[in-house]
């Protein structure tokens, strides 16, 4: 007997290195293995091997991971994808499982649970194509009735049994014949509870049967006679409402109404996942809310100085007014006070601008960024501070620097943690320099945030990247600033590094992919 054919995989990345890393893991285990390095290559290799598996990242340029996903299972339904996340990323493997994802797992990758990930993709793949056959089957009527149907499949009911979703049969009363092991777990009733004795209606609340069998027959979702991914409720034996996910479709013997199959899918657990990332959304957003708090203290001081400026000039000039018309220097002198009035105002608008974009709490949004623009945002919110704790800042802009691709919000909110981290190690004082220059054999943009502070410890710099992990004092920090900057740096394509030691201070360097070079603008 020939042996049967190794597994086939595409593995889709935009890092070179990764792509190799996992085909040399991959092959060693047997698989055969091809990589892309983009979406679209990876779906032209889907159509050539015709893999069982495909492993995508889901931070590319151009086409995503999830528009990946969404493509393969419209033009190769039969292909199970495996979607690898960053940290942070939740919200992203969410929307991925529910379009039909088989896996998630997150960078970096872990071995083992890498192969647990494809042992799961396997299991489904041939469950699915058991499944279908299964399906195939009822659909050509092989029998006269539905039941005979089922009686005449009897050897397929183990797979029907191991299957991770719940799968119920009806015949063309909608009574069931098919009820297993899944959904005895999801809904509570046992086998002989509900075989030839309920139908469907009395798995719904009140109305819902209706409303999915409208949908069912339908030809807006789906096609007529097919439902995917349809999400309701349906209630349990004690009347409790369950979330889910059904796939149906009718059956039809002769052209004459023979029942239907759904394929039911508990999403309590994505649902469980989605409120944890809604909590830890405001968990983030509370220690951005924190920051802003610092730096509104320290704005309001450094506001009133020009403010308290502008309304010695007003009144100045107001007693200038009332002496008499105004001749020969006396003009020029109210002019030179109503640019300094100009410019202390402008400098007070800017400061507020800059505050008010920093608290808004919006979406991601992607576009050119100038390094020098948002060095000098960044100074503008802290220099009060900076001067308030005797800190000597300093800036070092590479001229001619190219600009880099993202969010200038997230990526300012990076830059004010750790100039905020920075003022926290050095409590009596030191020097801070910002430094931004581009790094010419890589196409790469450095920026990095610098203190003469005591530097990280060899025992905690291991764990300074991680949630909730912080060296402060209670009532200064929940931990969240660093894993925040990694996590935005990451979905930016960027790395972060960190050089420090015990009694050199603290360097962090923030690596983005370079953009267009651009001249620095005129002071």
């Amino acid at each position: 007997m020939a042996a049967p054919e190794p597994w086939k995989i595409v593995v889709i990345d935009d890092e070179e290195g990764i792509r190799r890393v996992m085909r040399i893991t991959l092959e060693d285990a047997g698989y055969t293995v091809v990589t892309a390095p983009d979406g679209q290559a990876g779906l032209g290799l889907c159509s050539e091997m015709s893999p069982q598996i495909v492993i995508t990242d889901i931070r590319m340029p151009g086409m995503d991971g999830l528009q990946v996903l969404e493509t393969v299972k419209q033009r190769f339904p039969d292909i199970e994808v495996i979607v690898v996340t960053a940290f942070g990323e939740m919200d992203l493997a969410i929307q991925a499982l529910q379009l039909d994802a088989s896996d998630f797992i997150t960078k970096p990758i872990d071995n083992d649970i890498l192969f647990i990930a494809l042992d799961r993709a396997r299991h489904r793949h041939a469950t699915q194509q058991q499944i279908k056959d299964y399906t195939r089957y009822l659909e050509n009527g092989w029998a006269e009735t539905t039941q005979e149907l089922m009686e005449t499949f009897a050897f397929q009911r183990n797979l029907i049994e191991s299957s991770m979703d719940g799968i119920m049969g009806l015949d063309a009363e909608g009574q069931v014949l098919t009820f297993n092991r899944s959904l005895e777990q999801m809904l509570g009733y046992t086998k002989g509870e509900v075989l030839h004795t309920l139908k469907i209606d009395g798995f719904f609340p009140d109305g819902g049967a209706d409303k999915f069998k409208s949908y069912l027959v339908s030809d807006a979702y789906g096609g007529k006679n097919h439902l995917p991914l349809y999400e309701t409720m349906l209630s349990d034996n004690a009347g409790k409402h369950i979330p889910v996910q059904i796939t149906a479709t009718r059956l039809f013997e002769n052209d004459a109404d023979a029942g239907m199959v759904l394929f039911i899918r508990d999403l309590r657990e994505l649902q469980r996942l989605e409120r944890e990332m809604a909590d830890q959304a405001k968990i983030l957003h509370q220690d951005k809310m924190m920051s802003l708090g610092r730096l509104a203290a320290s704005v309001v001081h450094e506001i009133n100085n020009p403010l308290a400026g502008i309304l010695n000039y007003l009144r100045l000039m107001i007693r200038i007014l009332k002496r008499g018309p105004l001749q020969g220097d006396g003009q020029q002198k109210f002019q030179n006070y109503l640019e300094l009035v100009e410019s202390e105002t402008d400098r007070c608008s800017r400061i507020i601008s800059n505050l008010l974009t920093f608290s808004r709490k919006t979406p991601p949004s992607k576009g050119d960024v100038r390094i020098d623009e948002l060095i000098q945002r960044c100074i503008l919110l802290s220099r009060h501070k900076l001067e308030l704790s005797h800190i000597t800042l300093e800036s070092d802009i590479e001229p001619d620097i190219p600009i880099i691709r993202g969010d200038i919000n997230q990526i300012q909110q990076c830059l004010i943690n750790l100039i905020f981290n920075a003022i926290d190690a050095m409590p009596e004082g030191g020097d801070l320099t910002l430094t931004a220059k581009a790094d010419r054999g890589t196409d790469r943009v450095r920026l990095g945030v610098s203190d003469t502070g005591p530097g990280i410890s060899d025992v905690d710099l291991p764990r300074i990247f991680e949630p909730f992990f912080t060296t402060k004092s209670e009532g200064f920090g929940v931990g969240l600033g660093l894993s925040t900057v990694y996590g935005i740096i990451e979905d930016h394509g960027g790395e972060m590094d960190v050089d420090t030691g015990p009694g050199k201070g603290t360097t962090f360097w923030l690596l983005f992919p370079a953009g267009t070079r651009t001249a620095a603008p005129e002071a």
